[in-house]
């Protein structure tokens, strides 16, 4: 996921977003556990994203406490 796509989400959006990537992280440790994971470099792609999203949430929350 790009970070432009990330920035045009609002706060509510980006909280669900991070909800849902949380998730597939949880899936994607399941399976390697399992021995059922197609491609390991998946977990590396949501750990990131969620990385993305949690430091654009954050920027957003911070910009908007000052602005009032």
């Amino acid at each position: 996921m790009k970070a432009e796509k990330i920035r045009e989400m609002s706060e509510g959006e980006l909280a669900g977003e991070e909800k849902k990537l949380q998730e597939q992280l949880f899936k994607l440790r399941l399976q390697k556990s399992l021995g059922q994971i197609d491609n390991a470099l998946k977990i590396r792609e949501t750990r990131r994203d969620i990385a993305r999203v949690k430091t654009i949430l954050g920027q957003k929350s911070r910009s908007s406490q000052a602005q009032s």
